[in-house]
């Protein structure tokens, strides 16, 4: 089936607001076994909405809309999408109890202009509106199915995950299943080689690759008449996939790095420290994102300066001298300092050139990690040159991470396939 995404806002127009529901709705949608082959943002305004409609109309099967559903003159998605339908409004006093219920339970006035809210597609289906007062509904004409739901992500979202997936999901008559595989070190173009006869031969399960900010993700969705049918066939496509790019794969369960190396350090009640020249506090951020890490995270060092390095973690100047503060042995020198200030069992540091500039005959984007841990240090070197600063940054940082996984898992790290200037 195909879809078409209209997203409704002038304020989307002005560049105030991101549309951020696009493409959740879509990953939603393609969750699903929905192909979404349209976006289409505009204003509040009635006739161009018209026009989207028909064109939408003309390729697609399922139609969304978000936003325009609420009380004020300018919300007129409804009244648009039920004209062009040629569908009648019918007042529902059922929405005006829950409506009342919630204002008072809000200490709120309840404005008259609320009830226009109240009104609802004569012979749609309304969905309830748990997170707001706004209800959203659907409509079906001429083999096709119009959909619409608030424009408030929160409100979109509740309404979509509570009721709109089940009811696009009963009308399919399937069950289906997705898994998403996460790869770090090879670009989209290496994961698709690696899987191209499986790409070329798909039918179900379906497999589509995806280029994320350094890493891939690899998603696996069978549509079965059972769930167990769809999570077996999951399953034996994704143990093809694994024999083909599994020495790149940190997660199946579609986590971030930082997700799945916090998990692996919570689950293993490792104790961890960490000191950071280029990323300066920013690996350490991404750690502290997730939930639960204080069991185990003891402290990050920021060390950007030779001094600091020195002062903080106890490397010699006799080495920086003789090695430079960027190279591979400051890095192990760091990480062993980190063990010895802190006793915590895994210990990780980083040092190296963020850029623009570089160092001598030390190119930017050249960079050291080293990982303390079980008594032993695993050290690797990388080049990402022709990057921003910015995402040479977050890369470096995301780097450690992936390291981290593959030293705790006891797994061999592999040689980075990924193009220097490439995301």
């Amino acid at each position: 089936m195909k879809s078409a995404v209209i997203s409704i806002g002038t304020e989307l127009l002005f560049g105030s607001i991101v549309n951020t529901n696009a493409a959740w709705l879509s990953k939603e949608l393609n969750e699903l076994g929905i192909d979404v082959v349209y976006h289409y943002t505009m204003g509040d305004n009635p006739d161009r909405l018209k026009r989207i409609l028909s064109l939408a109309s003309e390729d697609c099967d399922i139609i969304i809309c978000s936003g325009g559903l609420g009380p004020t003159e300018d919300d007129l998605t409804k009244e648009t999408v039920c004209e062009f339908l040629g569908e009648k409004l019918v007042y529902d006093d059922s929405i005006e109890k829950r409506m009342m219920k919630k204002f008072e339970r809000l200490n709120l006035k309840f404005a008259d202009n609320n009830k226009k809210q109240c009104y609802v597609p004569e012979h749609g289906d309304v969905f309830k509106n748990d997170a707001g007062t706004a209800p959203g509904f659907s409509v079906r004409k001429n083999n096709k199915l119009y959909i619409c739901m608030p424009g408030v992500p929160l409100e979109m979202k509740t309404m979509w995950n509570n009721y709109v997936k089940k009811y696009l999901m009963d009308l399919e008559n399937a069950y289906i299943v997705s898994r998403h595989i996460e790869i770090f070190g090879v670009g989209e173009s290496m994961v698709e080689t690696m899987l191209l006869d499986l790409i070329d031969n798909q039918t179900d399960p379906t497999l589509a690759t995806y280029a994320k900010e350094g890493t891939v993700e690899v998603r696996v969705t069978s549509k079965r008449s059972t769930h167990a049918e769809a999570a077996n066939a999951v399953d034996r496509m994704t143990r093809h996939v694994m024999d083909r790019a599994g020495e790149f794969v940190f997660s199946i369960d579609g986590e971030t790095v930082a997700e799945a190396a916090s998990k692996r350090l919570i689950e293993k009640k490792i104790s961890f420290s960490c000191a950071e020249s280029p990323t300066a506090g920013l690996f350490a951020a991404k750690l502290a994102n997730m939930p639960g890490i204080s069991e185990v995270f003891d402290r990050g060092y920021a060390v950007y300066s030779d001094r600091s390095v020195m002062e903080e973690l106890g490397v010699s100047r006799e080495l920086i001298e003789k090695y430079s503060p960027y190279s591979r042995e400051a890095a192990e020198a760091m990480a062993v300092g980190v063990h010895v200030r802190t006793g915590s069992s895994m210990c990780a540091a980083i040092t190296g050139l963020a850029g623009p500039d570089g160092y001598k005959d030390m190119e930017p984007g050249t960079y050291h990690i080293s990982i303390y841990y079980d008594g032993k240090l695993t050290t690797r070197s990388f080049k990402h040159n022709g990057w921003t600063r910015q995402l040479t940054r977050n890369l470096m940082a995301d780097t450690m991470l992936n390291m981290m996984i593959y030293v705790m898992d006891g797994r061999e790290i592999p040689e980075s396939r990924r193009p220097a200037a490439s995301k």
